[in-house]
């Protein structure tokens, strides 16, 4: 039989863990917007989404929840892999350049034409990296390698192979190096001097080089939407896992970084959840905001 001082103890620790768990998830958590990056995140081991996220999706629904996937990903990949909830769900795609509803364009920044020209030239000039033109219509090659296209089917539904990138008449929202030597180690290197005061210079993946405009990633898309419905940071909960992430942690109160983040991006977090092959981000939601 325990000493009675041993029961109070335990008394007043179930207390307040009743206290803390009941304010917590009931008083305040009380979450109204949920956005979550894709690769390393949100999708498991094989690039794909969890079998329960439709399930969760529908209690998120239910709730007036809204939920927004943000991603360096191009939005017509997005859509393909949202197919059933499309008209349902935000996209935050290409690193915060473009946000699509519904089908209809809430917000889009192009890079300047003469930029783009200058940063092609610079690309064409650094060994072993691709590039990719991300424009509104689609992406934008001039290398067929069988390597670099199959990085590229990952995450563009929608692209062309063309002579000449400095041809290409569409609005580029994002300049794209996919760099084999590893995009931190090469190409940031390079580029990050050069541009670092006039733009967004992010690794986005082990392989991938995201340049944009200056003002413009993930966590400037979030504050829009959250300036536009009315939703504070404390009523935003967002998950991410690698560098171009880093703004949209800092624009949430509920900051989620993936266990399988570096340890570089998990300082601008104010949480740490399971991994993506452990299914951290509706582990996350179920507990918190379900």
């Amino acid at each position: 039989m325990l000493p009675l001082s041993c029961h109070r103890f335990l008394l007043y620790f179930n207390y307040m863990k009743f206290i803390f768990t009941k304010e917590t998830k009931k008083g305040d958590v009380m979450i109204k917007l949920i956005a979550s990056d894709m690769d390393g995140t949100l999708l498991n081991g094989e690039g794909n989404l969890p079998k329960e996220f439709f399930h969760i999706f529908q209690e998120l629904k239910e709730k007036n929840i809204l939920f927004a996937v943000a991603s360096g990903r191009q939005y017509y990949n997005l859509l393909d892999n949202f197919q059933a909830i499309k008209n349902d769900i935000l996209f935050i795609a290409e690193n915060g350049t473009y946000v699509m509803q519904q089908g209809k364009e809430l917000y889009s920044s192009f890079l300047d034409p003469s930029i783009v020209t200058e940063l092609i030239e610079e690309g064409r000039n650094t060994e072993d990296v691709e590039i990719v033109l991300c424009g509104k219509n689609a992406a934008y090659l001039e290398s067929d390698k069988e390597e670099f296209i199959e990085e590229v089917k990952k995450y563009y539904a929608r692209y062309e192979i063309v002579d000449n990138l400095l041809d290409v008449k569409d609005d580029i929202l994002k300049f794209t190096l996919c760099d084999f030597k590893g995009a931190a180690k090469n190409s940031h290197k390079i580029f990050f001097p050069l541009y670092k005061d006039t733009l967004q210079i992010a690794v986005s993946g082990h392989l991938w080089l995201d340049i944009v405009n200056n003002d413009v990633n993930k966590g400037a898309a979030i504050k829009s939407i959250q300036e536009k419905l009315n939703i504070s940071p404390k009523e935003t909960m967002v998950f991410g896992d690698y560098f171009n992430d880093i703004e949209m942690l800092q624009s949430a109160y509920y900051s989620y970084a993936m266990e399988n983040a570096p340890d570089g991006v998990k300082k601008h977090a104010r949480f740490i959840t399971k991994s993506n092959l452990d299914h951290g981000v509706l582990h996350t939601i179920k507990e918190m905001a379900l």
